[in-house]
Order: C-alpha cells, then sequence, then structure tokens
C-alpha cells in the first residue's frame, strides 16, 4: 500500500522527530510505535556496547530478541555522552527534536545536562518524557527499577501464578504498560501543541503505570479486606472460567454471566438439570462453589474431543480458546490469513516481523528495518549540519561510533 500521496505523507506522524536516550523494554516500546506511525526517531546508544538489550540474547539469526522487537524502524547512533562533544550534538539534536525519551538511571538525564528544564528553555515546543521505575519522588525514587522487581513491589505477582506459588508474568508487564503511557502521553501532548504551541514535561513511572493495572485487586482489597488469590488460568470473580480437558486436550471455556451458564448447559451440554442446579445457577453461587463446579464441566467436557467441544461452544456463543503456546500462535491461522506477517531487515539479514496492532484503512504503517549500532550516526549528524570533515574528526576523538 502507498505510504505518501500527492497531498504529502499519509502517515499520522509523518514529519515528527523523536530523539530517544532509550535502553532495555519500557522506553523502546513507546518509541517504536511512534515509529510505527511515521515518526523519525534517533536512537541515542553508548559507544560500544549500545543499548544493553541488544545482548540479551542471541535468537533471531544472532540478533537479540527483544532488540528485533522494540526497535524496528529507528536510526542508530553512538555517542559518547560523558564528552562535551557529544553532550553538545544530542543538545543539537533537541533544538530541532519535537520529542525526546529516555529512561536513564535516576537522574542520569539531569547529570548529563538534559533535564527537563533546560531542554525546554532551549526549545518549548519540544515534548520531554521521563520514564523511571518509582517516580520522580517518594521513598523509592532512587531505586534501581527493572521490570521483576516492580512487579513485586506492586503487588502484581500476589495475584499471578498458581495457588501454591506466585510468579512474575511471561512478558515484562511494568515495562509494557509504562511504555504504552509513554506512548499515548506523546500523541496527547503533541494534540496539545497543536493548540497551544507549547510542548510538554511528562513523567511516567513503571510502579505507577502497573499500579493502574490493579484496579480490580487493588479495590477488593481496600474495600472488602480481602487478598484475591492465584487462580492460574481461573478467574477469581467468574465461573466457569478455565481450561478443561477432553478427549484429546483442552479447552479453555470463559463464562461471563448467567446466561452464559445457561448455554453452556443447554446447548453445548444438553444437560437441563445442571443448569438449574442451586449450587450453579448465579455467578456468585458457581464462584462459591468453584470446585464443584469445575469438576462437574469437566466431567461433561472430557466425553468430546476438542474440536466437537469448540464447535458446540462457538454455535452456542459461549466464549472458548484455544491453549496456545508459542509455536502455536507463530502458525495461528488468524495472522496468516490475515496478511499479518511481513519481512523486515537486520544486520544479519531480513527476519519476519508482524504488522503493528494499529490498523489505517487508508495506509499501512511502516515495518522500517532493526539498525546496527551507530549505523546511521553519518546521516544522522549530516541532517544536523555537521560537514564530512567534522564528523570524521568526531569519530578520530572517539566521540561518536
Amino acid at each position: 500500500m502507498t505510504q505518501t500521496s500527492p497531498l504529502g505523507s499519509q502517515l499520522p506522524l509523518s514529519g515528527v522527530r523523536v530523539v530517544a536516550l532509550e535502553q532495555a523494554v519500557a522506553a523502546p516500546l513507546a518509541t517504536r510505535h511512534l515509529a510505527d506511525l511515521g515518526a523519525e526517531v534517533v536512537k541515542v546508544e553508548r559507544l560500544g556496547e549500545g543499548d544493553f538489550a541488544r545482548a540479551y540474547d542471541a535468537s533471531v539469526q544472532g540478533v537479540a530478541s527483544h532488540f528485533v522487537w522494540l526497535n524496528r524502524g529507528k536510526e542508530s547512533i553512538a555517542v559518547d555522552l560523558k564528552s562535551d562533544e557529544g553532550r553538545e550534538l544530542v543538545l543539537r539534536l533537541l533544538d530541532e527534536a519535537d520529542v525526546f525519551v529516555q529512561n536513564l538511571a535516576p537522574g542520569a538525564a539531569d547529570r548529563l545536562g538534559l533535564d527537563a528544564d533546560s531542554l525546554t528553555e532551549r526549545n518549548p515546543r519540544l515534548v520531554v518524557v521521563g520514564l523511571t521505575g518509582y517516580g520522580t519522588s517518594g521513598p523509592r525514587r532512587d531505586r534501581k527499577a527493572y521490570d521483576m522487581l516492580v512487579q513485586a513491589e506492586s503487588g502484581l505477582v500476589s495475584i499471578t501464578g498458581t495457588p501454591e506459588q506466585a510468579a512474575k508474568t511471561g512478558i515484562p508487564t511494568s515495562d509494557i504498560a509504562a511504555g504504552m503511557y509513554v506512548f499515548s502521553s506523546v500523541l496527547s501532548a503533541l494534540y496539545r501543541r497543536e493548540r497551544t504551541g507549547r510542548g510538554a514535561v511528562i513523567d511516567v513511572s513503571m510502579f505507577d503505570a502497573t499500579v493502574e493495572w490493579l484496579g480490580h485487586p487493588m479495590y477488593v482489597q481496600m474495600y472488602e479486606g480481602r487478598q484475591l488469590p492465584r487462580m492460574g488460568l481461573s478467574h477469581a470473580a467468574i465461573a466457569p472460567y478455565d481450561a478443561y480437558p477432553t478427549t484429546d486436550g483442552q479447552v479453555l471455556i470463559g463464562v461471563q454471566n448467567d446466561r452464559g451458564w445457561q448455554m453452556l448447559c443447554h446447548k453445548v451440554f444438553a444437560d437441563p438439570d445442571l443448569a438449574e442446579d442451586p449450587r450453579f445457577v448465579r455467578n456468585v453461587d458457581r464462584v462459591a462453589h468453584r470446585a464443584q463446579l469445575d469438576a462437574a464441566v469437566a466431567e461433561r467436557s472430557s466425553r468430546m474431543s476438542t474440536a466437537e467441544l469448540e464447535e458446540a461452544l462457538e454455535s452456542a456463543g459461549v466464549a472458548a480458546a484455544q491453549v496456545n503456546d508459542m509455536a502455536g500462535l507463530v502458525a495461528h491461522p488468524q495472522l496468516s490469513e490475515r496478511d499479518r506477517w511481513r519481512d523486515i531487515g537486520t544486520e544479519a539479514g531480513p527476519v519476519r516481523a508482524l504488522l503493528p496492532p494499529m490498523n489505517f484503512r487508508d495506509v499501512e504503517l511502516p515495518m522500517g528495518n532493526v539498525p546496527a549500532l551507530g549505523q546511521h550516526t553519518t546521516d544522522v549528524l549530516a541532517r544536523a549540519g555537521l560537514s564530512p570533515e567534522e564528523i570524521a574528526e568526531l569519530r578520530q576523538h572517539q566521540t561518536v561510533q
């Protein structure tokens, strides 16, 4: 699909310039989505090492899986920010930028002279986003905050896992939550700037973002004095809601209301007596008698094959799903039959990637390449007005790579 027209680019963020001093997951996720929408994203990395997520593994043809996931469509420049020349280069880029995103260790950006007050004084239209672990004040302000630590500190792990064992989520939920709030905040700030002409200073913390997502169990604790139990695949407030056995596997069934329970009993199991069992008629009763309910559902589901049960559930309008692993995801027909896969470039060659989840009907969002460390240093500095001789001198002094 064409990305441009005689009227100019159709990409939503075409012309928006982003400078990102970022690492790991949270900030890179936010800026990758900005790049997905057409923004020019310059990723400022450390000399030699770069974003430490580059070294997490070598799963994607020798390139780190996290880095491939989070950094396509960006330009990488490698700069020595400990040098005066390196810091001046970044400030020069920020003078012409629309957005600055950083998730360095607490206080690191300020020590580099990249504090929000200084940046917005130089460029009042700049949107400055600081992403921290615990916020800019409070007793945890200066703590290092990795995803697992925030999941634990926020109490997320207290409701995740099995009754016997707490567990962190299988993906970096706190990182992702914070990254998505950075993403939406930047979009909101740019929209407001269209009206006011002024930028913004935005603070997002992983802790606050995770706590926001814990609203349901938090309110149960606050107003009932009750800790929600860890439920595995089940649900603390709804039943039946779990994976149930079949003759050749299992199917996850999720009954959200009493009408769904009636449909499950009458249409799927052909068992009207079960529907009227006084222990199970209302959801609150089903939750109170969960063990007996699950046993009754499992006894009936185990008489059917997976295909038979799925067909009956779909026909009855009862929510259900396969319990897939990652191989099942990669092979999922919902991706292949909707043409969601594309090839993108990396320093190790082409790899598969999925289209962004935001689907514009008039334009396909770009699937940019994953940059090698410092791949775009020369191009970015040339656009900033540096001559080839100046860039060569910076390389000679090991200010850039």
